[in-house]
């Protein structure tokens, strides 16, 4: 009777307890039917737990705990919790005896829908050229129109004004730049085209909404248009827009810097690499658009082609920043990758002989980056060349044969790789590295163009494994997306995050993450401690906690491959 009442007492206290760090669940939730696994770490292992419902602690499922596993990646014991046979939609949390309870999640359907529409609404708060609302819903989170005063730059070979119009700021700062926008906007335009029936009628709340184009291509647009700014008149891409400094922790429209059209200091002066992500961008904008705005998609068409036809004349052109200017660089010092996948996507919109022919001259070149560790990022575009192809119907069976056997071997190993770790995540050690969680997210967009190619439901529950580490299910207990989660990060490495009066950062963005070199003065004072621990969460910690397109873009991906199929 005493044991009895103790455990009773023990429930009350647990019930009655803030949420705990100890216990990592997902905390926008699960999908009713998917797998569903919590973790615990305490100092003594526990034997079981609970699943409670919000609305009055009563008891939904109880469950015993897996053995504890060491993960080398955090230093922590981890304990795996298995409720996946619970399904009844609601609003639950986990108790677990002796350590607590957790965050609250959600199980449901459609519990990715506020995810999804947060983070890609972000991009709307990133646009420059134009004042900025996000409205009712985020009273005070706006901003007046900014950085409209461009001009060329010595480095671009030419002088005087140049337009400075619309495109989003990158990241943390207020630069814009063609080879991040090129696999962020390549990223969102493929959203589009995979998941377009799940996403097609998703108010983003933004300018052009109800006009007659899906809200996703809408914002998107926005980024083209700038995009289309940035191309010379023979065809050739400038690098970037950007000032010669980092402005200041300043509102954009404080910011009165000139935004200027930077080059390569030197004939041609445009790059290759911004040029063919260029034209690899708009090829898949002219498929996109064609049935809203055929005349856009013929100038995005025009435009490509122009870029291809520039790259003929100079396909191996890189960027390195000038002495005088200290903005990011995004150099590369190979463009054959970004070559391959303008060539597949303009060979995928066009058909034409020219662009295929390309394609299967060079796509031996890279079937190595269809690889297990390490998935697509903007210096790594040919998974994207090799996958369109692909997904395009490609004519070459030899070709695709063994695009799609590459393909399956890799998204193999990763979902292999991923059971075995402890908190179930397809991150290797050396992937904790600058901006982690965009390639946690871009794991998952491999993970779910695998399953495109060849579907296959283990590749779709372990791109949600990335996605529930992301959003809490993690060594911090922390959703790494701004005012998303009860738990959610709040102090990114992003200007208007730190210049405006809110009290939480602007919405959606996601946390670069843990990064095991200490790149910045803010973590320098951290000890020495596994690779997955290593993050602040500080605006003074840009290696860690700075947010970025190239990162939001693979997590919009993602979550919308866990919207329902329409």
């Amino acid at each position: 009777m005493t044991s009895l009442l103790l455990l009773l007492l023990t429930s009350f206290l647990t019930i009655a307890a803030s949420p705990t760090n100890q216990i990592k669940v997902d905390q926008v939730g699960y999908l009713s039917g998917a797998p569903k696994i919590a973790f615990v770490v305490s100092a003594v292992p526990a034997a079981e737990f609970t699943v409670r419902r919000k609305q009055d602690d009563s008891l939904a499922f109880h469950g015993k705990l897996s053995a504890p596993v060491d993960d080398s990646d955090t230093g922590d014991r981890v304990q795996a919790a298995d409720f996946t046979s619970l399904e009844n939609g609601g609003t639950y949390y986990l108790q677990v005896p002796g350590v607590g309870r957790s965050w609250d999640f959600t199980i449901g359907p459609n519990v990715y829908a506020r995810a999804f529409y947060l983070s890609m609404r972000s991009f709307y708060g990133q646009r420059c050229g134009t004042a900025v609302d996000l409205g009712p819903e985020f009273p005070g989170y706006k901003h007046a129109a900014c950085h409209l005063v461009g001009a060329f730059h010595p480095s671009s070979g030419k002088s005087g004004p140049r337009v400075s119009a619309q495109g989003w700021h990158d990241a943390g700062d207020y630069g814009r730049y063609v080879v991040n926008s090129g696999i962020s906007t390549g990223t969102l335009l493929w959203t589009w085209e995979i998941f377009g029936a799940r996403v097609k009628n998703i108010n983003l709340n933004i300018p052009e909404s109800g006009n007659g184009t899906p809200d996703l291509l809408n914002e998107v647009r926005w980024n083209l248009d700038w995009m289309l700014t940035m191309q010379d008149a023979d065809g050739g891409v400038w690098h970037k827009q950007t000032s010669e400094n980092f402005a200041p922790f300043v509102m954009p429209e404080v910011d009165n810097s000139i935004s200027y059209v930077i080059g390569t200091n030197k004939e041609p002066y445009k790059s290759s690499c911004a040029t063919a992500d260029f034209a690899a961008v708009m090829a898949i904008a002219a498929r996109a658009y064609q049935p809203f705005d055929a005349v856009y998609a013929r100038k995005c068409l025009a435009a490509a082609e122009n870029a291809w036809a520039w790259l003929q004349k100079y396909p191996d052109v890189t960027f390195r920043n000038s002495s005088d200017v200290i903005t990011g660089g995004y150099g590369d010092n190979d463009c054959g990758d970004e070559l391959l996948w303008a060539s597949a996507e303009l060979w995928r919109t066009t058909a034409k002989e020219p662009y295929e022919n390309y394609f299967l001259n060079h796509f031996g070149l890279f079937l190595t980056e269809l690889r297990p560790v390490g998935p697509p990022s903007w210096p790594r575009v040919a998974p994207l060349g090799l996958w369109t192809y692909v997904l395009g119907g490609g004519k070459n069976q030899d070709a695709i044969t063994t695009i799609r056997q590459a393909t399956k071997k890799a998204a193999d190993e990763i979902v292999d790789r991923t059971n075995h770790n402890g908190y179930r995540i397809s991150m290797t050690t050396k992937d904790f590295g600058w901006g982690s969680n965009g390639v946690a997210a871009n794991y998952g967009m491999q993970l779910l163009v695998a399953n495109a190619i060849r579907p296959d439901a283990h590749y779709v529950e372990t791109a949600a494994e990335n996605l529930h580490y992301l959003l809490g299910r993690n060594t911090f207990s922390l959703s790494w997306v701004t005012q998303l989660g009860e738990n959610p990060f709040r102090h990114p490495h992003h200007r208007p995050s730190a210049a405006d009066k809110n009290s939480e950062p602007w919405p959606g963005l996601l946390s670069g993450g843990p990064n095991r070199s200490r790149q910045d003065a803010a973590m320098s004072k951290l000890p020495n401690m596994p690779p997955a621990k290593m993050y602040l969460d500080e605006q003074e910690s840009y290696a860690s906690n700075e947010v970025a397109i190239n990162w939001n873009a693979p997590l919009v991906f993602l979550l919308a491959g866990m919207l329902p199929e329409k």
